[in-house]
């Protein structure tokens, strides 16, 4: 749940998503859930001459088991407060242990 609460934090932001087949979509980002599936809008190809017919979409889904990388927007995501998450995550778990 950690993840999926950072990217919560980042809808309406521009990002970049890398799939495992090499394609790369820039768009924003409409919603997420609890699976890593991204919903964008306004997407663009990063690079349109190895998939020029993926030119024409201007939204998708993307299911997360095929997501490689997600490219954030520089200077959204503060480092110590995702530190601070982790941390309180772990001890959680291990309490429950």
């Amino acid at each position: 749940m950690l993840f999926y609460s950072v990217f919560k934090r980042l809808i309406g932001k521009e990002i970049v998503i890398e799939l495992k087949n090499d394609l790369a979509l820039r768009g924003t980002l409409h919603s997420v859930d609890q699976y890593l599936n991204f919903k964008l809008t306004n997407v663009s190809v990063v690079d349109e001459e190895r998939f020029p017919h993926m030119i024409s979409v201007k939204s998708c889904f993307i299911r997360g088991s095929v997501v490689r990388y997600v490219q954030l927007p520089a200077g959204e995501l503060d480092a110590d407060v995702l530190q601070d998450s982790t941390r309180t995550e772990v001890a959680k778990e291990q309490a429950s242990k």
